[in-house]
């Protein structure tokens, strides 16, 4: 049913704030954790699938958590993947009228009615962002991180997209239409890195974990 939001505005800003006190107090102590984003739609026998739960797995013995949106597909192989190998596997789930069954592979299991609440927190508690073939949804946090970038209003972290066979075709599109005319330049397609090699993505993330690590003890020294 789509919500109407012309009426009971009071209420609505209420259960949005309860959403926001709800993410930050319960992820507060998450530390360092990857958002991992990709279709809901696709079989757990998928080799999508597969790969994703294997990085996932490989990002949790680097000592990552994992974040998804805590549904089927590619979100509940991540959260596999992390699960009980000694980080957090949260799951940021959201309320659909089909498709989103919370998959039983989460340490922390969150519920959202409204996707900006859901996207700030994965903004918020993510130090990198891994795209896997998906659909619109993925998209959105993809170019939605892109926008937050490419407007100074986040620092840039790494957003990786796993398939080139997936995600090579929009990257031209881009390269294609949208540099000639001026709307991207092409220094911003250095936020992106395409890649299908797992050991790729753990080497990314974990040298921008390392980066920020040392970054916040100079601060911490330098009494910043």
């Amino acid at each position: 049913m789509i919500e109407d939001l012309r009426g009971d505005e009071s209420w609505r800003m209420f259960r949005i704030i309860s959403e926001f006190t709800e993410g930050f107090d319960r992820l507060s102590d998450l530390g360092w954790a990857v958002s991992i984003f990709g279709s809901a739609r696709l079989h757990s026998d998928d080799p999508y699938c597969l790969v994703t739960e294997r990085l996932a797995n490989a990002l949790a013995h680097e000592g990552c958590s994992v974040i998804t949106g805590g549904g089927p597909g590619i979100m509940e192989a991540a959260n596999k993947g992390a699960y009980g190998n000694g980080v957090e596997s949260v799951g940021l789930n959201i309320e659909l009228p089909r498709e989103q069954a919370a998959n039983r592979y989460q340490s922390r299991q969150l519920n959202y009615r409204y996707f900006f609440a859901r996207k700030v927190t994965f903004v918020k508690y993510s130090m990198g962002y891994v795209c896997m073939p998906g659909g619109f949804g993925t998209l959105d946090e993809l170019f939605e991180a892109l926008t937050l970038i490419q407007t100074h209003k986040i620092y840039p972290f790494p957003l990786v997209l796993f398939g080139s066979g997936f995600w090579n075709g929009l990257l031209e599109w881009v390269r294609s239409s949208m540099i000639p005319l001026g709307t991207v330049d092409e220094h911003e397609m250095g936020w992106i890195t395409v890649t299908d090699d797992v050991t790729e993505v753990v080497a990314i993330l974990s040298k921008h974990r390392d980066w920020k690590r040392k970054k916040i003890e100079e601060a911490r020294a330098g009494g910043g």
